[in-house]
């Protein structure tokens, strides 16, 4: 069994940052992705990074040039880098991870970020 543990969320103002973090551990031989998304009140849950076993990453338009995600490799940790925060932001971000060997997709219990106007 895998277990995420997710930490960094909180209440900031616009503009400003935040660094969100996900560590996974249990029995983990082989993570395809490892990523963020978040869900806004009365939307649907949307992919905001993740980052490929290669090092590639993928980001949803809206936080190009503002987020950043990152891996270390070694602690099975993956961190969100969020700068210039907007109210459009607000909303409780959840890590996944996609393991390869044993197989399986993992969510973690979700952190709320708040960005007040």
């Amino acid at each position: 069994q895998v277990q995420l543990v997710e930490s960094g969320g909180g209440l900031v103002q616009a503009g400003g940052s935040l660094r969100l973090s996900c560590a996974a551990s249990g029995k983990i031989f082989s993570i395809k992705a490892m990523g963020w998304y978040r869900q806004a009140p009365g939307k649907e849950r949307e992919l905001v990074a993740r980052i490929i076993s290669g090092g590639s990453t993928d980001y949803e338009d809206s936080v190009k040039g503002r987020f950043t995600i990152s891996r270390d490799n070694a602690k099975n940790t993956v961190f969100l880098q969020m700068n210039s925060l907007k109210p459009e932001d607000t909303a409780v971000y959840y890590c996944n991870v996609q393991v390869i060997l044993p197989p399986g997709n993992y969510w973690g219990q979700g952190t709320q970020v708040t960005v007040s106007s």
